[in-house]
Parts: structure tokens; C-alpha cells; sequence
């Protein structure tokens, strides 16, 4: 394996935070070459000051994105933690579903809008819309807009494609909620279309400006700011407290805290979980 030197991870790191805006300790040598290590093989890179000069000059910026794929962390399952989607099944989505319908200050609206901001390979996303599922069944009285994001396309591509191999169903996913929302495909698992049909996944970038979204009734952004710096996760929730809705639920990581970082959200506790609403 080739070996990265000082001032070459000191580069790559600004390189990566550049397109990322992921966050590389200047200690986490063996991090670098853990993960790009095969790709420089494949590039046919000597070092990787070659390697970086390379992803520089590939104007269609498909270096890039291998390098992205491979820096993104997608550590993920399904139902991950659990107190979030039991806070979302008995709190969030009852309380919202009750000023929709008319019983609250906001009567008409129907239709409940769902971002999971760093989707990965869409665990986070189908666990949501079977909790959904499960819930509301096929009540065409509330809808839903379910959208999943992620900075690694290989990431967007597989939560597309909703198939998953054995390790990752076996991860956090009961066995009754597998053969009742999952089919066998050749060795694989492939989420169900009822399921498949509630959500549609793209490539984003959370460093870049939010266009286009509109507003959403709950935001997902878990354990994603924790690999940026102090200054980027500011800017971030800021962002996202923009495109909530004045009534709207934002869930953060079990570890995660939003003080001294976004004072536009107050925390709220309901039994064991933790959200955050606007001011």
C-alpha cells in the first residue's frame, strides 16, 4: 500500500473538505490510505500527490466522485437507534397529523413533506416510510413526501434501487418487517414497491445553498454534522431551519447536540428522545 506523506495529507484533506466539507484530522494518515488506497491502484497513481493532481485535472470530475464515495462514511441501518422512529410513530407524526386535519391552528394542509438529509443507501428513509406505512396504511386523507439526499452517488444509487445483501438487512430490520416489505432477489433483499414508490432519493451536497426544496414538516440530519467543523455546522442548521416549517420537527443524532450551534432551535424532550422546534 502506498504510503501518504505529511504535506500530501495535508492536500488531500483540503481537497476533500473542499468538495465535501468533510473534516479530516491532520493525525488520521491511516484513514486516507484505508480508504483510497485500492483507488490509487486503479488510477494507476504512484503517490498520492499524483493522485490528488489527477482528481484536480479530470474535468468531468468523475475522480471526484470516486473519491467522495469513498470518503463518505454510510455507516447506517435500518430503525438505527429506534427512539427516533417510536418518537415519530406516538409523537411527531400523530401531533402534526392533528393540526393538518383541521384540529389545530393550521387546518387543510394534508400533505406532510419528510427529508432524511444524509440518506445514505436509504435505510433511514424506508424505515420512516414504514413507520408511516404502518400507521396510516393507505388513508388517502394524509399524504406524504418522502426525499432522501446524500453527498456519495454510489450511496443515492443503492437507496434507489432499494435492494440490500444480508448483512445490511440483518442490521437493525426484524424479521417480521423483512417478509412484509422486502422480496428475495438473487441472494439480495429489494424493498417492496408500495414501500419503494413513497420515497425518491437525489445527490446533494449539505454544504451548498438549499435551492428548490420548499419547506418540510420534518428533517432527518443525523449524525452527519459531527464530521464537520464547529463554523460549517452553524451555517448548516441554519440552513435547514429556513426550509422548516415554523411547526416543524428536526431530529439529530442520539449524541448530537444543537447548543451553542443554532440558537433558531429549542429542544424539547418527549419520555427518552429528544427534538428540536424553532423559536
Amino acid at each position: 500500500m502506498v504510503k501518504i506523506k505529511p504535506e500530501e495529507i495535508k492536500v488531500l484533506s483540503n481537497y476533500i473538505y473542499n468538495v465535501s466539507g468533510i473534516t479530516i484530522d491532520a493525525s488520521k494518515a491511516y484513514l486516507l490510505e484505508t480508504r483510497f488506497g485500492k483507488l490509487l491502484d486503479e488510477e494507476g497513481c504512484k503517490s498520492y500527490s499524483e493522485f490528488y493532481h489527477k482528481a484536480k485535472s479530470d474535468t468531468r470530475r468523475m475522480l471526484e466522485k470516486k473519491i467522495i464515495n469513498a470518503i463518505t462514511t454510510n455507516e447506517t441501518l435500518f430503525f438505527r437507534d429506534t427512539s427516533p422512529f417510536d418518537l415519530l410513530k406516538h409523537k411527531i407524526l400523530p401531533d402534526l397529523i392533528d393540526v393538518r386535519s383541521g384540529k389545530g391552528t393550521r387546518p387543510g394542509i394534508t400533505n406532510l413533506k419528510i427529508w432524511s438529509s444524509a440518506c445514505s443507501t436509504g435505510q433511514e428513509l424506508y424505515s420512516i416510510a414504514i413507520v408511516i406505512k404502518e400507521l396510516l396504511g393507505n388513508n388517502g386523507t394524509h399524504k406524504t413526501t418522502l426525499m432522501g439526499t446524500d453527498l456519495s452517488d454510489a450511496a443515492v444509487a443503492q437507496a434507489s434501487a432499494g435492494t440490500y445483501n444480508k448483512f445490511e438487512i440483518e442490521r437493525g430490520l426484524p424479521q417480521e418487517k423483512l417478509q412484509r416489505y422486502f422480496t428475495p432477489a438473487g441472494g439480495n433483499w429489494k424493498i417492496k414497491d408500495e414501500i419503494r414508490a413513497m420515497a425518491s432519493f437525489r445527490h446533494m451536497n449539505l454544504m451548498q445553498p438549499f435551492v428548490g426544496l420548499g419547506k418540510f414538516d420534518i428533517i432527518f440530519c443525523r449524525n452527519v454534522a459531527i464530521y464537520f467543523t464547529l463554523q460549517d455546522r452553524k451555517k448548516l442548521f441554519d440552513k435547514i431551519a429556513d426550509v422548516l416549517e415554523p411547526d416543524g420537527y428536526l431530529l439529530i443524532g442520539s449524541t448530537e447536540s444543537l447548543t451553542g450551534i443554532c440558537p433558531r432551535f429549542i429542544p424539547k424532550r418527549h419520555l427518552r428522545s429528544v427534538y428540536y422546534q424553532l423559536q
